[in-house]
């Protein structure tokens, strides 16, 4: 699995220590993001996590900033992106099975490192769901997109 993250000034620390978690489940990771707390402006990174899994060359995404909310609102203006603000492991687990999620969002500054890894870790686990209902949904979502 290779996963793409990206990160703003307000999430050095917290990215870092992802990849080398992500490194330690065997996951191939291609880092976006910035490694300096130098103002950096996140829809850049997001808009950059989002592009590589919509092309494919990521299979997922992770994008960090403060609260996450700036990272999410951004990565979702790319089409093919469904990205979740994941404050829970809880959300991770249904964005990525009932929502069929690819991109996780995060904010470094109201999400402890080590609540980080697990929500990362439920993100990657976690399988879409094959039941009917979420496929009709992620339809019409996709529906969205190319209403736009």
């Amino acid at each position: 699995m290779r996963i793409a993250i990206g990160n703003d000034h307000a999430a050095v620390a917290m990215k870092l220590e992802l990849i080398e978690h992500m490194t330690t489940m065997g996951v191939e990771v291609d880092n976006l993001g910035v490694d300096t707390e130098e103002s950096m402006d996140y829809p850049d990174i997001a808009a950059a996590v989002g592009r590589a899994v919509a092309a494919g060359e990521a299979d997922l995404g992770v994008v960090l900033c403060g609260t996450g909310i700036g990272v999410s609102i951004s990565a979702n203006k790319v089409p093919g992106v469904r990205a979740a603000l994941c404050c829970y492991e809880y959300h991770a687990r249904m964005a990525r099975e009932h929502n069929f999620a690819n991109v996780c969002c995060m904010g470094a500054r109201v999400t402890g490192h080590e609540l980080a890894k697990a929500i990362l870790t439920a993100f990657i686990e976690t399988p879409e769901s094959e039941e009917e209902r979420h496929h009709r949904r992620r339809r019409k979502m996709e529906a969205l997109d190319n209403a736009r």
